[in-house]
């Protein structure tokens, strides 16, 4: 397979945008064409896996339905819809001596992907390596294989029928572990780059085993801070999104911050706007006293990445003290502010460490869809090459163009 991708790899640097987009287009439409089969696919995912007891966030997460099949196949399409990252003229100078220098995107070749569970990735993942020129090696969770195998499919044959190399998608049909051990080791050089997107385990194998670059995270403590100056309105609207309206994502609020100055009269109505819509309250010290019903919290709770309806509450002082307790608990991955100052919003954007922050919008806008990238490969953590939301564009890399006109060198 490894092989076969580094064809096709190659075979797509020779083609064109229009190409690509070409090819994208007829996935799309290939995706809705073959959704009762999808469907189908996915019932035998779904009776599996309630047979193994999986998880609600995980069931949520593997359940596609008419309108999630519809949503891959229109993210297909606005990936389709992107400007082609390969090819830009990212810088150009010109040298003392004459030589004219461009620096160039082009694709990071072969990617690899080991994802859990989710069928989607496989259609996100190999729209976004063809949007940018890469070839893609999914592995999908042993709980998809049947979704993730219907999908992949429907694409390969959209790709034969439109002239593009099929085996710019191929996937991993063996759900057998020793698979992510010979991906991990590079396919003999075959792999360029390795993307996981799981739980804490699976990327955790990833990064300790991985002989080639890995863009990944390692999980989603996400933080929500409400400020003294916090529109209240604002702020339990915000809050119940950013933990409630899918509490199985990695950019879910794991954990809320309120100002010890409001916490006495806004906490009550953003507690009781959570409990409403079933979500358990662990608390600190401070919390516990003003919500006197709720389970105190252990020093796991902050480092805990529930993904299941349950939130950790914290009463910190001020913004010294939440930017205290990010610094300490959060991953990296997103943290929010909620407040009508504007100098201690530039303040907390400033100060966070995090690939993604916000003021005064839900964590769960922690996606690529909503960053206007059609979709995304995962959400990265680490500082080097992608940070934040993995479109298209952070899929290239650059070469240097040279231009002379009979230069050499003294």
């Amino acid at each position: 397979m490894g092989v076969q991708a580094r064809t096709a790899s190659r075979a797509l640097a020779l083609m064109t945008a229009a190409d690509r987009t070409r090819g994208l287009a007829a996935i799309a439409a290939a995706i809705r064409a073959a959704a009762p089969d999808i469907l189908k696919a996915n019932a035998e995912d779904m009776a599996a896996a309630a047979a193994k007891d999986l998880a609600p966030s995980m069931l949520d997460r593997l359940a596609l339905d008419a309108g999630r099949v519809e949503a891959i196949a229109a993210g297909v399409g606005t990936v389709a819809a992107l400007p082609d990252p390969v090819g830009r003229e990212l810088g150009r100078w010109s040298r003392p001596n004459g030589l004219d220098i461009t620096r160039v995107a082009v694709p990071l070749g072969v990617i690899g992907i080991i994802y859990e569970s989710r069928p989607n990735v496989t259609a996100d993942a190999g729209a976004l390596c063809l949007r940018s020129g890469n070839a893609a090696i999914l592995r999908g969770g042993s709980e998809s294989i049947h979704s993730s195998r219907a999908l992949a499919g429907a694409m390969r044959a959209a790709l034969t029928q439109e002239g593009l190399p099929a085996d710019t998608i191929q996937l991993v049909e063996t759900t057998s572990r020793d698979a992510v051990g010979h991906m991990l080791a590079g396919l003999g050089g075959a792999l360029d780059v390795i993307v996981p997107r799981g739980g804490r385990t699976l990327v955790e194998r990833v990064q300790a085993e991985a002989r080639v670059p890995v863009i990944g995270h390692l999980e989603g403590l996400c933080h929500t801070y409400v400020d003294g100056a916090a529109d209240p309105a604002k702020a339990v609207d915000i809050v119940v999104n950013a933990k409630m309206r899918r509490t199985g994502v990695c950019g879910s609020t794991e954990t809320l911050l309120i100002d010890v100055a409001v916490a006495g009269t806004l906490l009550p109505k953003i507690a009781a706007a959570l409990e409403e819509a079933g979500c358990e309250l662990r608390g600190d010290r401070r919390s516990c006293a003003l919500l006197p019903h709720i389970t105190s919290a252990a020093e796991e709770d902050w480092a805990t990445e529930y993904l299941a309806p349950i939130l950790s509450v914290a009463v910190v002082d001020g913004l010294e003290g939440a930017l205290a307790h990010i610094a300490r608990w959060s991953s990296g991955h997103t943290d929010a502010i909620i407040t009508e100052d504007t100098a201690s919003a530039e303040a907390f954007l400033a100060r966070v460490d995090s690939a993604i922050v916000l003021h005064n919008a839900s964590t769960q806008f922690a996606d690529g869809a909503e960053f206007g990238f059609g979709a995304e490969i995962g959400i990265a953590t680490g500082r080097i090459h992608a940070r934040g939301p993995v479109g298209a564009e952070q899929l290239t890399t650059y070469k240097y163009v040279v231009r002379g006109t009979g230069q050499i060198r003294p």
